[in-house]
């Protein structure tokens, strides 16, 4: 057994896959002045992201949360489901959202309505959805750091000849010395992803899941075969957007509204210069061109630039969604407002299409709750509270509906029972 993984070590490690012909790994021990990274820094991440994690706690407690007492923000009292161990299995191990069929095998098996069994599991979702003072500290704390971060990475950075010629990240590669700098950059930002790995781990949020791994995926190559400066320009490109982001979040869950849909603007307008046009034509150009003109290609150099393409077509996605969020904010639907228009006569409908098309939401709003992501269960609380209402509502007015409909026929049953008994007999 020891034989077979030493083989799978070796292999994992040969020089030809992850260093151009001729190097090895030899060539990046210490020696002549230069320090280069190693896989075994990496280690330091684990017990510096669990000093993020208590400097993470004490923060949200001591400072996020009394500023959120400062803008007025606290959770809401949420209706608990009611106890009910069929729909509690299901919800556990089968799925948060039933489909219709599911929905009415359920309504069968607890001899419940399809509604009350729809309402029990938006009450159960709900349940498990952080309040909205959670989200305001767990902004706050990415905010704050992603700020320093990018700080930290303009002061690393504003006077490296690489920061302003893309040519000169591959001078004398790979035999470039590491940093002060570049080593606490890298290995700060490392050990917050791994922190936040750990603080979502017990949790069903497979997507943030993957996406943090693939992110610690690519800085962790990048750091071991010496991409340093590449990963420098790429980290502090994707702080940018960032700090802006989580500050709309913020200025979002304080309904400072007009201040939220301003950072938004600039966030939209910076998200698309650094990730859609310095992204792809600097950054993947400098990784995709440069390094062929001195090496032949191997395979960390396909390795690497898949990464980053695969980064770039999300980051496509995201632009879309982000376009598509703040059209619809700015200029509205006219198709919608029209197909409220035209089912505005139907009485059981109205008070959905009135929350849906009439209570717009700002476009920070539209994109934390559908695009940001990467969470579970992609619909916001104020969603699931919006639908819940309108149901509740759709429910009162079918019901008062058929009062008056059975008053109505009791009185004119009342009536005809009258006519005939003062009606004269022939």
């Amino acid at each position: 057994m020891s034989t077979m993984f030493q083989t799978l070590y070796d292999w994992f490690w040969w020089d030809r896959l992850w260093l151009p012909v001729s190097l090895t790994w030899s060539d990046l021990e210490d020696k002549e002045g230069r320090v280069y990274a190693k896989a075994s820094h990496l280690y330091v991440t684990v017990p510096y992201s669990i000093v993020f994690l208590v400097v993470r706690y004490l923060f949200e407690r001591f400072v996020a949360t009394p500023v959120a007492a400062s803008f007025g923000i606290g959770d809401k009292i949420r209706q608990k489901a009611p106890d009910n161990v069929i729909l509690e299995k299901y919800f556990c191990s089968c799925s948060r959202n039933p489909t219709q069929l599911d929905i009415d095998g359920l309504s069968k098996k607890c001899i419940w309505t399809r509604r009350q069994v729809e309402r029990w599991f938006r009450k159960r979702r709900n349940q498990d959805r952080p309040g909205l003072l959670k989200k305001f500290r767990e902004a706050s704390w990415r905010f704050v750091f992603y700020l320093l971060a990018f700080i930290g990475g303009l002061i690393a950075l504003y006077d490296k000849p690489w920061f302003y010629s893309t040519r000169e990240v591959w001078v004398g590669f790979p035999k470039q010395t590491m940093l002060e700098s570049q080593y606490w950059y890298y290995i700060l930002e490392m050990s917050f992803y791994v922190s936040l790995l750990f603080s979502i781990a017990f949790d069903d949020f497979k997507e943030q899941i993957i996406h943090h791994l693939a992110t610690l995926t690519l800085l962790a190559f990048s750091w071991c075969v010496n991409y340093i400066r590449i990963g420098t320009l790429v980290m502090i490109t994707h702080d940018a957007s960032d700090v802006l982001l989580e500050s709309a979040k913020l200025f979002n869950y304080a309904k400072w509204e007009t201040t939220c849909n301003s950072i938004f603007v600039v966030f939209a307008i910076v998200f698309m210069v650094t990730r859609l046009i310095i992204f792809p034509f600097w950054l993947i150009h400098c990784t995709w061109v440069y390094p062929v003109e001195m090496y032949p290609a191997f395979f960390g150099y396909y390795f690497f630039n898949a990464m980053l393409v695969v980064l770039l077509l999300l980051h496509i996605f995201w632009a879309y969604l982000i376009l598509r969020m703040v059209r619809k904010f700015l200029f509205g639907n006219n198709g919608d407002d029209r197909e409220f228009e035209a089912l505005q006569s139907n009485t059981r409908e109205h008070a959905w299409h009135e929350r849906l098309f009439h209570h717009r939401r700002s476009p920070v709003t539209l994109y934390i709750t559908r695009i940001s992501p990467l969470t579970g269960d992609e619909r916001s609380d104020e969603e699931e509270e919006d639908e819940e209402g309108a149901s509740n509502a759709t429910e009162e007015e079918e019901e008062a509906r058929q009062k008056v409909s059975n008053g109505a026929g009791t009185r004119a049953l009342n009536g005809t029972r009258s006519l005939q008994a003062t009606a004269p007999a022939y």
